[in-house]
């Protein structure tokens, strides 16, 4: 009889601690680090479609070069600001790395805008394929940024609502709230453009 309790009483205490919320904390880590990956691979995504692009304006727009110079100088800034899964709880890092990126999208928005000027341009198929691959990607990157801030959201949730509380207070308490996108500022007015 002893032993049938003695089994009861570990399978009591087996259920409470995998519904106590011990896991949680972990798994969400785990998802929101999940979650950077796919905004970073957009990203690069993006950088990597860029000398594409600007070789084809390059071609019809010569004299437009400074604006494909400050496409080619935004690229290089946001692929040399990198921002991996142990830095996500530093907001400083995170803050840098979205600046970058928002030049490099007010930069591409210039570079677009330019071909306006350029029948010829924005009638070539290279140009029309390689601009319709960037405008997927800046979705990717909406819906992978929207992804990470949902994940982010439900980590720090986690670290401070019960019962994932007290884990986050015992067991893991080192791990701090992870940094989360913040619009950039002047986000809310497009990008001018002057010929």
């Amino acid at each position: 009889m002893s032993r049938i309790r003695v089994v009861l009483a570990l399978i009591g205490i087996g259920l409470t601690f995998s519904a106590c919320g011990y896991n949680t904390i972990p798994t969400l880590q785990e998802q929101a680090k999940a979650r950077w990956s796919d905004v970073q691979n957009q990203y690069q995504r993006r950088a990597d479609l860029i000398p594409n692009l600007v070789a084809t304006v390059q071609g019809y727009a010569a004299q437009e070069k400074n604006v494909l110079t400050a496409v080619v100088e935004a690229r290089a800034k946001a692929t040399q600001i990198t921002v991996n899964a142990s830095d996500l709880t530093d907001p400083d890092k995170l803050k840098a790395f979205q600046d970058a990126q928002a030049q490099l999208t007010g930069a591409l928005g210039r570079l677009l805008a330019v071909s306006e000027n350029y029948p010829d341009l924005k009638s070539n198929a290279n140009f029309l394929a390689l601009q319709s691959q960037l405008e997927g990607t800046e979705n990717r990157i909406a819906v992978a940024r929207r992804d990470y801030i949902d994940t982010v959201r439900a980590y720090n949730t986690a670290l401070r609502t019960f019962p994932t509380v007290i884990w986050a207070k015992t067991a893991f308490s080192g791990e701090r709230p992870m940094a989360d996108f913040t619009a950039s500022e002047g986000s809310e007015k497009p990008p001018t453009v002057k010929f």
